[in-house]
């Protein structure tokens, strides 16, 4: 299953899609379904640094491989170098096995020469040839695209780039927000624990929790149905707070979907008060509906537009909105540990497409700015150019605008996605 997604994945679908496609039609138990997610997300995150196996043990290099015989080496060696619990025998046995019984039968030899090379050199603690340039170093020992290695290092030099890249490949913890409107921190984690889940809180998240050894299906968990919390990186839950909404205020979520900063939006508000969460997408809008019915957040209304036309489509918004979100579309850079597969789908070119979008979004929400009016700014990338230079950008285009605060945050080892966020506001009514 795991190889089916890596080859799905290499034809360009999404992994987490891929997976669950993968899920749906071999129902496994609980346990299997980790094992399949872990080997196929590995493998997909650490695919640089298997690939320079490859390199160093076989005689045609990784990227001249057949593609299948490329992402079945990437299985076998992920077992045999990243993981302890999978014996080396059987990850040797059935990687040569589903050659044989796949169109690689021939190409069988190969994969055992390789792997069992593999396993030599590891347990005679043999390493990977070590790269000369600093950039080539972190882009081999952390798998990571060259272009984003480098870029890393100049962004944030050589200390933080580490932990970035170690943020990059770690498992991503399980974080909660607690529905204000329902419940408390405290009686969640209460009715979690009596069901064997752990959780702790979230340092700076007033009413985040980290479920410390998810297990099973969520949806099952305590307090789901009854909409005593929902499912946010921390990372997420601190972008809403930045907009200081007040009960009766009138809000716009600009890009909306999933919903999670807007039914976080509403929370904060208590519910008393009006907001608009946008999406181009009908089909992502549903799902806004479906988390604010099941939070009951009422004060939500959805809209399918595009954000950036929202004035000719509705021009009795004009100066409206007392607060306003752009939570942007960007390229992600901030969560690659979320989607093991999105570092090899960015590129440096496909950032830049997404800057002129971006500053068109700007733009266009700005005249529904009320006189006074507070506007958030925010990404999932820690790319500046999306983010310090994008709002610079618009700040120079827009001299009247004052920026009351900005922070990056980067992604942590500990927990967290990485994150930007600028608070602007405009001048008040003269």
């Amino acid at each position: 299953m795991a190889w089916d997604v890596l080859e799905a994945v290499a034809a360009g679908a999404y992994a987490d899609v891929a997976l669950e496609r993968a899920l749906r039609h071999r129902p496994l138990g609980a346990a299997d379904r980790g094992l399949a997610t872990e080997l196929a997300y590995g493998a997909i995150r650490w695919r640089q640094w298997l690939d320079a196996w490859i390199d160093k043990l076989g005689k045609v290099p990784a990227r001249k491989q057949p593609p299948r015989l490329r992402w079945l080496l990437h299985i076998g060696l992920y077992q045999l170098l990243r993981m302890e619990r999978i014996p080396a025998a059987a990850a040797v046995n059935t990687s040569v096995e589903l050659a044989k019984t796949t169109k690689l039968a021939r190409l069988a030899p190969v994969v055992n020469g390789l792997l069992r090379a593999a396993l030599r050199a590891h347990e005679a603690g043999e390493g990977l040839p070590v790269p000369e340039t600093p950039a080539d170093r972190l882009a081999q020992d952390q798998s990571l695209p060259q272009w984003f290695s480098r870029e890393l290092l100049q962004w944030c030099g050589p200390e933080q780039a580490q932990q970035v890249a170690l943020a990059c490949n770690q498992v991503p913890p399980l974080d909660l927000r607690v529905n204000r409107l329902r419940s408390t921190p405290e009686q969640v984690a209460a009715s979690l624990a009596a069901n064997g889940i752990a959780t702790a809180a979230i340092e700076g998240c007033s009413h985040g929790l980290r479920v410390l050894q998810p297990s099973g299906d969520l949806r099952q968990w305590p307090g789901y149905d009854a909409g005593h919390w929902c499912v946010q990186d921390r990372a997420a839950q601190w972008v809403a707070p930045l907009l200081s909404p007040q009960p009766g205020q009138k809000v716009l979520d600009a890009c909306a979907a999933p919903g999670g900063k807007a039914t976080h939006l509403a929370e904060l508000m208590g519910d008393d008060g009006e907001i608009w969460a946008v999406d181009r997408s009908p089909g992502r809008l549903q799902r806004v509906a479906a988390n604010a019915a099941r939070l009951g957040c009422s004060s939500i209304n959805a809209l399918a537009a595009d954000a950036a036309s929202l004035l000719k489509e509705r021009p009795q918004w004009k100066g409206m909105f007392d607060r306003i979100l752009l939570d942007a579309p960007c390229s992600g850079l901030g969560t690659l540990s979320r989607h093991p597969d999105a570092r090899w789908r960015v590129t440096a070119a496909s950032v830049a497409e997404l800057l002129p979008l971006q500053a068109v979004l700007l733009d266009g929400l700005l005249p529904l700015l009320a006189p006074g009016g507070c506007f958030v700014y925010a990404t999932c990338t820690i790319h500046p150019d999306e983010n310090t230079r994008q709002i610079q950008s618009w700040l120079q285009r827009h001299p009247e605008l004052s920026l009351e605060s900005e922070q990056q945050r980067w992604p942590d080892p500990s927990g967290g996605d990485g994150f930007y966020a600028a608070v602007i506001t405009a001048p008040a009514a003269a």
